[in-house]
């Protein structure tokens, strides 16, 4: 079954610091302003403008875990060129379930609240 972006949409909402910046018809969910989940632009024709696939989703991820999931599942998770070397990877959303989405999604946030720094408090 297809996983639309309404679904998407509650998943990524179901998280409590979960932020939905999407607007003109594309996805895009941050935490304190960055995207840890958004929809694929792509661009048909060389410099064309890009436009949004609403049935694949870029997910934040680390390029280990990338590399990892494209191999175990093509099918499902893929690259571009305008990827290679970012740390996200996209997911076809008539590929995967909700259940596997629902994961990759709060792991996305994960790895994005581990690596901001905190804010040291000034001592008095």
């Amino acid at each position: 079954m297809a996983i639309s972006p309404d679904d998407v949409r509650r998943l990524a909402g179901a998280l409590s610091e979960a932020d939905d910046a999407s607007e003109g018809g594309s996805l895009d969910f941050q935490i304190a302003g960055k995207s840890f989940a958004w929809t694929w632009m792509v661009r048909e024709a060389p410099r064309k403008p890009r436009t949004p696939r609403l049935d694949v989703l870029a997910v934040r991820c680390p390029i280990e875990r990338k590399e990892m999931l494209i191999r175990a599942a093509p099918a499902v998770y893929f690259d571009e060129p305008h990827y290679r070397g970012y740390p996200a990877v996209l997911v076809r959303l008539d590929e995967i379930d909700e259940a596997e989405l629902s994961g990759l999604i709060r792991q996305a946030v994960e790895t994005l609240t581990a690596a901001r720094p905190r804010v040291r408090k000034a001592r008095a």
